[in-house]
């Protein structure tokens, strides 16, 4: 799988994720354990990259760029990406789209240790957030 970055999306990553660090392309729909948001509304096309401090063996798919990140996905992901995956900096948002079209306008990053997250925790902020989603 390929990525191809505009110049203003990786200028944002630069700034927002330190070298080292992997970063993860996955949905945001409650289907993993870094998503907060869940519902049917948001399946496939809601989607975050995840700054973690080392991999995640779930994420096992790597995602060729032309910023020298370590980007990784895994297949549920893969499943919702095309030909063509793009990621620009839209409006102050990074946009990512594909030869279908734009898959997410608004794409989130979030930067944590992959221990940060368990799933009560998780739980608690899907509860909270449940009643404002779809």
């Amino acid at each position: 799988m390929k990525i191809t970055m505009t110049a203003a999306a990786k200028d944002f990553l630069r700034n927002h994720v330190q070298p080292d660090t992997v970063l993860l392309l996955t949905l945001d729909d409650g289907s993993n354990r870094y998503s907060t948001l869940g519902g049917s509304c948001a399946i496939g096309d809601k989607f975050q990259f995840v700054a973690l401090t080392e991999k995640d063996p779930a994420y096992a798919i790597p995602v060729e760029n032309d910023a020298g990140i370590q980007l990784w996905t895994n297949a549920d992901t893969e499943l919702y990406l095309n030909n063509g995956l793009t990621l620009d900096r839209v409006f102050n948002q990074l946009a990512l789209r594909d030869d279908t079209g734009i898959l997410d306008s608004a794409v989130g990053l979030i930067t944590y240790s992959a221990e940060e997250k368990s799933k009560l925790d998780l739980k608690k902020e899907m509860q909270t957030l449940g009643t404002r989603i779809c």
